[in-house]
Parts: structure tokens; sequence; C-alpha cells
């Protein structure tokens, strides 16, 4: 029999599912030509780099039918269970700084021999946001992303928040549901199929580190120093850190265009891979992963 907690968790994933409608159609593009595509926006990001990396197109498309990237990077080691990282970029289209930094930490990823977790990356959730002719935070359709989770009393508290809270503010408009969208509804369902032990989310341009979920948070990664933000209806820190349990780790780069500097770049990865090393559980997973046996099960991205 399922715990309390357990079922409150089966209870977001299924009202997830209900509440995100019929599934997206195939890609319209192929993944050279959404990398040359998305490039073309990118600082020091090149399509012959992009269409290198390995990446490949999900299975469901953005709503204008561009392809959403990711790439699976092995565990060096398998002599034990690898921890699961899920690392998410550009959430917000016109965070171009976050794409780049992702797929930075990729060709770091393809170059280190010893690397004893298993990655997921996402290096652009929203294309249709960057590649509008003026990159914008939101979709295609006009919703924040980061606001269109399915946390609990969205339909109450997620509207409310944007009236009074934002006064209304376009840019964070979390949509008429929740998981509304196509990109939110893909990434709930690799949280359900992936099952990471930690999350990873890359943003701009506050210049800070936040924190959401279990575990003591880094004081600092690389210059980023530890400023909690504090969660809100809708928000994947709120989803993924305070409802799942999962430790969600959003690092706010202080420029959307102008990326860290490699030396930047290299020491917040590095004291992001000392923290995920000494921090993350060694004993039992997450609850999420005892539910596998259910309806809401692992399956193929």
């Amino acid at each position: 029999m399922l715990t309390k907690s357990a079922r409150r968790l089966a209870g977001l994933f299924v009202s997830a599912a209900l509440l995100s409608g019929a599934a997206q159609a195939l890609p319209l593009a192929s993944v050279d030509s959404a990398c040359r595509q998305l490039t073309a926006r990118l600082k020091g990001v090149s399509a012959k780099q992009c269409q290198a990396s390995g990446l490949h197109a999900a299975a469901v498309a953005s709503v204008q039918g561009q392809p959403i990237l990711y790439r699976d990077y092995l565990a060096s080691s398998r002599r034990n269970t690898p921890k699961r990282i899920l690392l998410i970029g550009g959430i917000h289209g016109d965070e171009l700084s976050s794409v780049v930094v992702a797929f930075d930490w990729m060709r770091r990823l393809s170059a280190e021999k010893f690397q004893p977790f298993q990655w997921r990356v996402v290096p652009c959730l929203n294309p249709d946001g960057l590649l509008k002719r003026v990159p914008s935070r939101v979709n295609a359709r006009g919703v924040d992303l980061n606001r269109n989770f399915p946390t609990p009393r969205w339909l109450d508290l997620a509207p409310r928040y944007w009236e009074t809270k934002t006064r209304r503010d376009p840019r964070r408009w979390p949509g008429p549901k929740p998981a509304s969208e196509p990109e939110t509804q893909w990434l709930v369902q690799q949280i359900k199929s992936f099952r990471p032990d930690a999350i990873v989310s890359v943003h701009a341009p506050y210049g800070v580190l936040d924190f959401d979920g279990p575990r003591t948070p880094p004081r600092k990664l690389g210059f980023l120093n530890l400023n909690e933000l504090g969660t809100y209806p809708g928000s994947l820190g709120n989803y993924a850190g305070v409802q799942l349990g999962l430790p969600v780790i959003t690092l706010e780069l202080p420029h959307a265009a102008d990326v860290p500097t490699p030396s930047q770049s290299a020491r917040i990865w590095s004291d992001l891979l000392t923290w995920l090393d000494k921090n993350l559980p060694k004993g039992e997973p997450p609850l999420y992963q005892r539910l596998a046996d259910h309806n809401w099960a692992r399956s193929a991205p």
C-alpha cells in the first residue's frame, strides 16, 4: 500500500497527465536544422559543434514544431548504480547564456574519462522563445514555462499570483492551466522517466545561486553565492524541489547575453560536481522511484 506522501506524489503525476491533453506532433525540423537555427543566436557555439554533439530530438516538439534536443551521458564506472542528474538550459528563451553554458558543459562531459554520474542534458527547453525575432522569456503561446508546472492548487494560486504579485506581467503568464504547454509536459515526463536524483537548471540574469528541496545547499558555486529566492506557483523549484523532494540547483548567471569566461564556467562546473558527489544520498532513492511499478512508471524519452 502506498503511503500518504506517495499517494500525493502519484496524484501530481497523474493530474499532470490528465491536464496535459494530447501529445504534440513529431518535430518539423531535423537535429541538424535545429542546430543551425539555435547556434545562429548563440555566442561561442557553432552549428558544427552542435551537430557533432550527439543530441537527439525528443519524440514531441515545441508549440511551433521545433525539436527539443537532449543527450544522455553515461557514468564511466558501472560498478555501482550511478546517480542521475538532469541539466536544463533555456527554460526562458531570452536567457541565451544559459544555453551556451549547457553546451560548454556538454563538451566537458564528452571529454571527461572519469565521470561518476548519469546525465540527461537539455540545452534549450524553449527553442521557440529563443528563435523569436527578438528572443523572449515566454514560449510561442506567451507562457512562462517556469510558472506552468503542475504544483498543488495551481488553478487557484498561479493566476492569483500572476494578477496580484506580477500585476499581470505578460512575461510571467503561467498559462491557461497547469502543464498546458508541450515543453512543460515533456519535461514532467522526463522527470518521471529519467528519475533524476538532482536537477540543475541554468538561468540568468540575477547572478546568484538558488536552491530548492532537501539537502544542505552549496554556499557558493564558482562566483555564484547562495541567495535562495523562494518558490512560486508552477515553478520548477516548487514542483521538483518542494513537491517531489529533489534537490533543484538553479544557477542564475549574471548576464542573459554575455557568457561567463571559460575559467568562471569551469569553476562553477567543478564546484557543482564536488557538491553532487558529497551531498546526493547514498542509500534510499527518491520517493518517486518507489512508484515505478505503477501506471506512471518509466518510459522512453
